[in-house]
């Protein structure tokens, strides 16, 4: 697989959502067949050998970096959503945003007890929502032996709130 420079797919938005943000917009990833498949490709070659059952993705972007995987490695796909968006059975976790409190929720029987799953998002920043979605992994009986995303963000501390889980990103930056 030839590598590719991902920050030249990563389009970077000045103060958004709000003054004083930079965003890292993963949409031009997709817009790329290059680039979206070299994430994807470099994922599966990443956790090939690592005995993964399952793939768990936060809710929105995360599905589309995750589904593709679960697809290439025949494995099922565990949708991470915002409360209120499952119907039946959920566990379902509060968690601390900068100014606000979220909750996300999983389909109980959708989390397979005693097994491996890789939990994944498309940036990581803070680990909050992670954290969160670990927590439900684990309290639901998995095992979640790592954490990926395709950005990191580390000068935001996320190593501290996902410690001790082993985290992976393609690309980081290291200031805003």
């Amino acid at each position: 697989m030839a590598s590719i420079n991902l920050d030249d797919y990563i389009r970077k938005v000045p103060d958004f959502p709000k003054k004083g943000i930079l965003f890292y917009d993963i949409t031009s990833i997709l817009a790329s067949p290059v680039a979206f498949k070299y994430c994807i490709d470099k994922l599966a070659e990443i956790y090939k050998n690592e005995n993964i059952d399952a793939v768990a993705a936060i809710e929105a972007r995360g599905f589309l970096f995750a589904a593709p995987f679960a697809y290439k490695m025949d494995i099922p796909l565990i949708p991470i959503r915002k409360k209120g968006k499952l119907p039946g059975v959920t566990l379902s976790k509060k968690y601390e945003l900068e100014y606000a409190q979220a909750e996300i929720e999983v389909h109980s029987a959708d989390v397979p007890k005693g097994k491996r799953v890789l939990l994944t998002d498309d940036l990581i920043a803070t680990g909050g929502t992670l954290n969160a979605a670990r927590s439900l992994l684990q309290e639901g009986g998995a095992e979640v032996p790592g954490i990926f995303g395709i950005v990191g963000l580390p000068f935001l501390n996320y190593k501290k709130i996902l410690d001790p889980t082993p985290i992976i990103t393609l690309i980081d930056y290291h200031s805003e």
